[in-house]
């Protein structure tokens, strides 16, 4: 049996929120247009830009129904399924797979510092209990765990098992397991951080998952062809674009969470959906919004200048 194979980018929605448990649904349709018509491929919903363990358990299943059915099969939706509690992961992967998503994602349980011969029996303990195929997600930096490439390795030997995204921002561990994994091109591999997508997709990944396709889809899916295709020049012409994104729109503030306050204020003076945020986050107040607003302009003059089509 073949593994589905997954590539392009597949951006991680944020959650579009009125108050603390009330999902902005005008606005989930919007953005979904919005990022669908930008040429994505793929959507990753409930993951750490979704702002998924801030969910109440309810609207984490709502969220699953709701995108599904307004996407309509037009692409594949990946479900994040992390949790501390394995029965609640199987819960929601059972919604997705009603619900018609494609695959489920699951970071390792960010709790107890799991060795990594307890890591693999827990993947090993899910996918026995899941109904679709299971995306790995690495990211150290929230669950105190790094899923080691040998075990990556041995995971990808369950069919179950697809791909891997990688969210560490550590080049040397994506390129080995680029370089490890070699041998099973059916065995998918994504790069979270959008400031090294194309680099990695120049030496062999599959593509990104990528906060900023929210705001811009088709500046992110022409840069993946370009890197696809080897067109260097063109490459660090759109990479440029990222970075000043990633400069002027993830930094503002001195906080932790000024990535996804970036991203949820640029679409809201879009026009696209609230940026309301899940408790302990807060949006943006006024004088950090303004100077969002100023970045947004520079920035969407530049992407406009492009002229991407």
């Amino acid at each position: 049996m073949n593994k589905p194979k997954f590539q392009g980018i597949i951006p991680p929605m944020i959650t579009p929120l009125l108050e603390e448990d009330q999902i902005d649904i005008l606005g989930l349709e919007r953005l979904l247009d919005h990022m669908i018509s930008g040429g994505i491929h793929g959507i990753f919903i409930l993951g750490t830009t979704g702002e998924s363990t801030s969910l109440s358990y309810r609207l984490r299943h709502e969220l699953v129904r709701l995108t599904c059915k307004m996407v309509n099969g037009r692409l594949p939706v990946l479900v994040g399924i992390t949790d501390t509690a394995a029965t609640e992961s199987i819960r929601l992967a059972n919604t997705a797979k009603e619900e018609g998503a494609a695959a489920v994602v699951a970071a390792p349980p960010y709790y107890f510092n799991l060795g990594q011969p307890e890591l693999i029996e827990y993947y090993e303990y899910l996918i026995r209990k899941l109904p679709l195929p299971l995306f790995l997600y690495n990211m150290p930096s929230h669950t105190k765990i790094i899923i080691e490439p040998n075990t990556v390795k041995t995971l990808s030997n369950y069919k179950e098992i697809i791909g891997l995204k990688d969210s560490s921002a550590n080049n040397a561990y994506f390129n080995n397991l680029v370089h490890k994994m070699k041998d099973q091109p059916d065995f998918s591999l994504f790069v979270g951080p959008e400031e090294i997508m194309a680099e990695t997709v120049l030496l062999g990944a599959d593509g990104g998952v990528n906060g900023g396709a929210n705001m811009f889809p088709k500046l992110y899916t022409k840069l993946y062809e370009a890197a696809k295709t080897g067109d260097i020049t063109r490459v660090k012409e759109l990479h440029s674009v990222v970075m000043q994104i990633s400069s002027q729109l993830y930094s503002l503030g001195h906080y932790g969470s000024s990535y996804l306050k970036g991203i949820k204020g640029a679409l809201s003076l879009m026009g696209i959906c609230s940026d309301y945020m899940a408790s302990p986050l807060h949006r943006f107040r006024a004088e950090d919004r303004e100077k969002l607003a100023c970045n947004l302009q520079r920035i969407q003059e530049r992407v406009d200048q492009l002229q991407l089509r």
